[in-house]
């Protein structure tokens, strides 16, 4: 019988010790011990499962990838040392030189670094198109692209992007689909279903849910995490066991904690859309959200990141960060305190305004990662600081 998500989220856990231990234990170790010379050679040969050193695999990391493997509908994956070793490995692995990538516009930033300054320094090339030009994407396919990529939602904008359209067109044209997943998490959204052949998370963010720890994690058929496997294992990127441990534990939580951040952030949203100092505010489940049917059609939930656009721009957005309270103030996203940042003055502040505005980052734009504290409290502190 299959487990429902909470369950499996729980329940599954690494074989118990002689110990009958109810929580999963920490396996600080580096490496592993055989029983004689034919164990060792059998295992280092792979004719059977085995753990041989930390850096291909640790009872804690399998553990940890074996829940989101589960919650994802994935066949198999790979946990690494931040999400961003897991984006990087992934391409790495995956592409050769003079391949080429179809990309959204809309990427963290240092995919974009990724993407436009390093990966074209082994020939690998980036085309971008925007969030309302999906109808481009085609154009932009060359003979030599593999990749179609995407984050949905966006950071830091929560624009939507129709994964099943996405799947169709990389269908099509033989290319194999990899989306970030990080804003939803697996509980809210499944790109697998969607036609995902690769989904990455950050597991820094929501799925740690208290800013504890770093974390990254791909997942996928089993064919395609082979071969990230093995550059991995050759490169070391692999995530620590002592991460693995917190992050499988943290994960026991994610429904009900994503549940609460989903409730405060809709309210949040619904706050600031009714504020005289806000222009505008993005929230997938808010039904002026230009994409509120695609989220509505591939979300269980909207998530917990507002974005929204004070009035008066950039002085305005740094005066409003000023005069903050209790939110806290950091490039953080999905910790059970609440977190703003204003990406135009901060994260995204080296970007010229014309590619701010090509990832959807105006001047006055806020983003919001609504945590889990008491909604009044979080709405009073937004109300106070609004007041300019």
């Amino acid at each position: 019988m299959e487990n429902n998500f909470e369950t499996s989220a729980i329940r599954i856990q690494s074989e118990r010790t002689q110990f009958s231990e109810h929580s999963t234990p920490l396996y600080l170790t580096s490496s592993f011990v055989f029983d004689d010379a034919e164990d060792m050679r059998a295992s280092f040969a792979e004719e059977k499962e085995k753990n041989l050193y930390s850096r291909f695999s640790n009872p804690n990391t399998s553990e940890f990838v074996n829940k989101i493997v589960a919650m994802e509908g994935a066949e198999s994956g790979y946990a690494f040392a931040t999400g961003m070793s897991a984006v990087f490995s992934t391409f790495a692995a995956l592409l050769n030189a003079g391949d080429h990538i179809v990309s959204c516009r809309s990427v963290f930033g240092s995919t974009h670094s990724l993407l436009t300054k390093f990966l074209p320094k082994w020939n690998i090339n980036t085309s971008y198109f925007k969030i309302n030009e999906i109808d481009q994407i085609e154009n932009l396919i060359q003979p030599n692209t593999k990749i179609l990529y995407a984050e949905s939602p966006t950071n830091p904008a929560v624009d939507i992007l129709d994964l099943e359209l996405l799947n169709k067109i990389a269908k099509k044209h033989g290319l194999l689909l990899v989306i970030d997943n990080c804003f939803a998490t697996p509980y809210l959204q499944n790109p697998i279903k969607f036609g995902a052949d690769i989904v990455i998370h950050s597991a820094t963010k929501l799925i740690d849910g208290q800013g504890r720890v770093l974390g990254g994690v791909a997942v996928g058929k089993e064919e395609l995490i082979r071969e990230i496997y093995l550059f991995s294992r050759n490169t070391g990127p692999a995530m620590s066991p002592f991460n693995a441990w917190v992050l499988s534990k943290s994960l026991e939580t994610l429904a009900v904690r994503v549940d609460k951040h989903c409730e405060n952030a809709l309210k949040v949203a619904e706050f600031l859309e009714s504020h005289s100092n806000v222009n505008l505010v993005k929230y997938p489940f808010l039904k002026s959200h230009p994409q509120y049917k695609i989220a509505k059609k591939q979300m269980k939930l909207g998530g917990n990141i507002v974005a929204f656009e004070i009035k008066g721009g950039l002085d305005a957005g740094r005066k409003f960060l000023d005069t903050i309270k209790m939110c806290s103030l950091s490039a953080n996203l999905g910790d059970t305190r609440t977190i703003i940042t204003h990406p135009a003055s901060t994260t995204h502040n080296k970007l010229s305004s014309e590619d701010r505005l090509e990832t959807g980052i105006t001047d006055g734009l806020v983003r919001v990662s609504v945590g889990l504290e008491h909604i009044e409290d979080i709405i009073n502190d937004l109300k106070q600081a609004l007041k300019y």
